[in-house]
């Protein structure tokens, strides 16, 4: 087992050789070089300015600090599930903090005093994770998770008896206890019920497996991620040597590099018993790329129930390798854009009224275009703008491409003759894209990130392109509001992927005041 340990051993001789498929990660270079800051220099635009972040090394010192203190913060789950458990923990303490509001403003006699419902709900929160409440919760049975739930209100409830001494009467703690319980366990099932049957395709948390090795254990771990597992796991299929290619045998371990960009692979499971050579030249070439790791050990036969190694099903497992991921800070972007998408829909909605009422007037037609665009780790999904072209601008598209104004597989025309008369104007102040806001609360898109683009144009990708894809699609982004005018591809391609290496929640705050100039400058948009 030393040998795989040595991560650290690996790290001096494998950064020289990143790959070009490695997985990007927000805040992480896929490439070892250092930067002093964000810097992009271009031939076709030599004046403009195309920094827009703090330089690398000190926002990735602040991230780390961050991330140290959360860990020592919080206790110990794995790396990949720390997003989880955010969302976990938010539902909860919103859940408590809403039955106990309730229950104060219509039933003051029924509820406790409301200086100490947020100290109620974190505390129901401290003795959740003391009870297991957010560990493994969709491996355990509803009755488990009903008694952890009722043991952390108990204790908690017993804490603020002790605080108030005797002030809440018999019936406000039977009230809070019975509806924050019943609250509790009715989230935590709606949660459940939503990664068990695929509700959000487009969920954050989803995760993209490939198996190294389709034999008896390979295939048993498939098995036990595809019918119970929490994030919900996609098993994209194996690699292996000696079995036939198929449907679910998509190559070689030396195609690894190339399928896991191709999958959009977050981790690779490595179940190749008593082949240790090959076992540790997946295990660094899935290094290289920036995935996670985790091992089938070789094991004398037996079942070894209290082995000291994870399980997933009847096969116990190790983890060689997490990637630093940054849960807190990702959860503190979805948080920013409910709230900011919520409030300029409120914000928008007089505009967006006048828009609904001049677009059929300007010209025959729906109010809204919806179009199939490519998302987070190539899912897709309906994108909605105001429609600002004729209706048939999808047919005449193939017709124009001849004139295309952009290089690479994108396309635009400055003189579009597809463009209605309001369309223009709509175009000029991206009032066009205001109903994405609607995208951004469904969780489709992001305010801040790189432009969706079309399922064709993602098409006549390069495979290494489609690293563009890793993180959600966006309103706004780095090459909106420094080079939009510019043809290039491969600049918006690299303007994108910088922004994802050097990615911060003060770097979306400043291009989203950035935006606000850009449309009300002499380019327009």
């Amino acid at each position: 087992m030393g040998q795989w340990t040595a991560n650290s051993i690996w790290e001096a001789e494998l950064d020289e050789y990143c790959s070009q498929y490695a997985r990007m990660i927000l805040g992480t270079p896929a490439t070892p070089p250092a930067r002093s800051a964000l810097r992009v220099r271009d031939s076709a635009a030599p004046n403009q300015r195309l920094a827009a972040a703090e330089p690398v090394n000190s926002s990735r010192r602040r991230n780390r600090w961050g991330s140290a203190f959360l860990h020592w913060l919080l206790p110990h789950v794995e790396a990949s599930d720390r997003f989880v458990l955010y969302r976990l923990v938010a539902a909860d303490l919103t859940v408590l903090a809403v039955i106990c509001s309730l229950l104060c403003r219509f039933y003051s006699g029924w509820a406790l005093s409301r200086s100490a419902i947020p100290i109620y709900a974190v505390l129901v929160t401290l003795f959740g994770f003391s009870e297991g409440l957010y560990h493994n919760t969709s491996k355990e049975p509803l009755t488990v998770l009903m008694a952890a739930s009722f043991r952390s209100v108990l204790f908690a409830l017993g804490l603020v008896l002790v605080a108030v001494r005797g002030e809440l009467s018999a019936l406000a703690v039977l009230a809070t206890a019975v509806l924050s319980f019943a609250g509790l366990v009715l989230v935590r099932r709606l949660q459940w019920f939503r990664w068990k049957h695929g509700a959000s395709s487009h969920d954050d948390a989803r995760r993209y497996v490939l198996i190294a090795g389709a034999g008896p254990a390979g295939r048993a771990i498939a098995r036990a991620l595809r019918e119970d597992s929490e994030p919900p796991t996609i098993v994209r299929g194996f690699v292996d040597d000696s079995l036939p290619l198929s449907h679910e045998v998509l190559g070689r371990l030396d195609d690894l590099a190339w399928l896991t960009r191709a999958e959009f692979v977050d981790e690779v499971i490595v179940a190749l018993p008593k082949q240790p050579d090959r076992a540790l030249d997946v295990a660094e070439m899935a290094y290289r790329n920036h995935l996670d790791i985790r091992l089938v050990p070789d094991l004398p036969p037996g079942p070894w129930p209290t082995a000291g190694f994870d399980h997933i099903g009847p096969v116990p497992i190790v983890t060689l390798h997490r990637e630093p991921i940054p849960s807190a800070s990702l959860f503190l972007k979805r948080l920013l854009d409910i709230v900011g998408a919520a409030l300029g829909l409120v914000l928008a909605a007089p505009i967006m009224a006048v828009v609904a009422l001049l677009i059929p007037f300007d010209s025959p037609g729906p109010i809204f275009y919806a179009a199939e665009r490519t998302g987070l780790k190539g899912s897709r999904f309906r994108c909605y703008k105001f429609r600002s072209m004729v209706t048939a601008a999808d047919r005449l598209k193939e017709k124009l491409r001849s004139q295309n104004q952009r290089q690479g597989p994108i396309f635009k025309l400055e003189d579009d003759p597809r463009i209605t008369r309001a369309g223009h104007w709509l175009r000029r102040y991206s009032l066009d894209e205001l109903p994405q806001l609607w995208n951004v609360l469904r969780g489709d898109m992001s305010l801040v990130g790189p432009r969706p683009h079309p399922v064709e144009e993602v098409n006549r990708y390069e495979l290494h392109q489609f690293r563009r894809l890793d993180v959600k699609p966006g309103i706004t982004g780095l090459w909106q509001v420094t080079a939009r005018a510019n043809p290039s591809f491969d600049l918006n391609m690299h303007l994108d992927l910088t922004y994802i290496e050097n990615w911060s929640l003060r770097l979306d705050l400043r291009l989203l005041l950035k935006t606000v100039g850009v449309l009300f400058s002499p380019e327009g948009a």
